[in-house]
């Protein structure tokens, strides 16, 4: 499969079987995550993977109405990263779950970004706030997102490159 097949194959996946994914693919997924670039080879980012029903429950209320798949995942990696390290911390984390969400898509597992930073819990505390209690990392490190996995229901259907908006495309000038 050609990169841009793969990438126009990629989509999120919200609904899974309740299958467990392999260990290998896991490890080739978190593999993927830790190859990404990042500013100045810094790789601020930390991964977080989460498994057990009751601790994916809990986050599945990390934010209003869109982390409630991960009730229903096989698992999640919470990708956090020490602002202290890099301040290029969010864009290096964000290529770091694009990997990710690539190979898990390319390995036939189900994977959505359940955004982080910035967001809301439905208790009124941020999603990090809620996140961090849950998983007890230090408030020098920052959420980026979670990416849910897991063996999808079924795969949406993939873009095409004619669906692409080229008309965002600008040459030599705006």
């Amino acid at each position: 499969m050609e990169l841009l097949d793969m990438m126009l194959n990629r989509r999120s996946v919200r609904e899974y079987t309740g299958d467990h994914i392999p260990g290998d693919k896991l490890e080739m997924i978190l593999q993927a995550g830790l190859a990404a670039p990042s500013g100045r080879g810094r790789q601020p980012w930390e991964f977080i993977v989460v498994q057990t029903r009751d601790a994916l429950k809990k986050l599945s209320e990390c934010r209003d109405g869109s982390a409630k798949m991960l009730e229903h995942a096989d698992c999640a990696i919470v990708v956090i990263a020490d602002e202290l390290e890099q301040d290029v911390w969010t864009e290096d984390c964000s290529i770091a779950m694009a990997y990710m969400h690539l190979m898990a898509d390319s390995l036939g597992i189900g994977s959505c970004w359940i955004q982080g930073r910035l967001r809301q819990a439905p208790d009124g505390r941020s999603t990090e706030e809620y996140v961090r209690e849950c998983l007890g990392f230090p408030k020098t490190y920052r959420l980026e997102a979670i990416l849910s996995l897991g063996i999808p229901k079924k795969h949406p259907v993939k873009h095409h490159t004619d669906q692409l908006p080229m008309e965002k495309v600008h040459l030599e000038r705006f």
